[in-house]
């Protein structure tokens, strides 16, 4: 695995990558704009020119996550077109900084069946994709926890949406292994057995990236609580399978972990206890 982080850009976006380097990352996540807001700042060209400098220094596996507000599966319209827009938005702002991947949470039903929410998570990727043709940048669906009326956290939601959106060829997955505990795939009690799974159902072939999160709630809890790498109910075994697991080796696996007791982060001692691992 290719392991890193996923950093602030306070400051700026490139200073992404200081900080990225002071943790020792080897690949980079980050919001290209406010992850709890509609409305994103627009990228100055010299900003734009100096994260791509940085990128093209560092050579690293380039990630940005979605805002959290989009929900492509929701009941109001209005709110599915304002989501579609938002991600049509992130998706060309990661083109412009040369981005390889977007994550996206894929949304919530709010209430109504798992598949009809599903069709309208569908239709909006379909309606997202048809604009972006032709982009670099690649959109993967993570695996979440299942808390609420969330969608994803079932490998036939991610194989449904694949199957089901206009241009799904190009989707790819993010493998959360904190939301996939939550969602009930025990990879402690059953490593060999998710992944077989997840052939099966998905297939190896569509995973593009990991969030290498161990998970505050137990097995099937649904509950969607980060901590660090050996801290909860995953334990550092499943982290060692991982990491030396030869299916995996050229994925970029970033950190979401929660800062320490004092404060500060925590992406390089769980680096550093990661590697150790390998």
């Amino acid at each position: 695995m290719i392991l890193g982080a996923h950093e602030s850009v306070a400051g700026g976006l490139a200073r992404a990558f200081e900080r990225a380097r002071a943790d020792g990352c080897r690949a980079l996540q980050i919001f290209t704009s406010s992850s709890r807001q509609w409305r994103a700042r627009a990228l100055p060209a010299p900003e734009v020119a100096a994260f791509r400098r940085e990128a093209a220094s560092a050579d690293w596996p380039l990630l940005a996550h979605a805002s959290y507000l989009i929900n492509l599966g929701a009941a109001d319209p209005a709110l599915r077109k304002r989501s579609a827009q938002a991600l049509s938005a992130e998706l060309a702002r990661a083109e412009v900084l040369g981005l390889d991947f977007v994550v996206l949470h894929p949304g919530s039903h709010a209430g109504a069946t798992a598949a009809e929410g599903l069709a309208r998570v569908a239709a909006g990727l379909s309606r997202v994709l048809r604009k972006s043709r032709g982009a670099r940048v690649r959109l993967l669906l993570e695996l979440t926890a299942g808390q609420g009326s969330s969608l994803g956290h079932r490998f036939e939601h991610l194989r449904a949406l694949c199957e089901q959106t206009d241009g799904g060829a190009s989707l790819g997955i993010c493998f959360d292994t904190c939301h996939a505990v939550a969602a009930g795939y025990d990879l402690a009690g059953n490593y060999d057995g998710v992944w077989r799974e997840f052939e099966r159902v998905v297939g190896l072939s569509r995973l593009c990236a990991f969030h290498l999160n161990d998970s505050k709630k137990g097995l099937g809890s649904r509950v969607d609580r980060h901590t660090h790498p050996g801290a909860g109910a995953l334990g550092l075994e499943v982290f060692r399978r991982l990491l030396r697991d030869p299916r995996f080796a050229k994925l970029p696996a970033v950190l979401e972990t929660p800062p320490l007791q004092d404060g500060s982060a925590s992406y390089r001692r769980n680096l550093e206890r990661l590697r150790a691992l390998e």
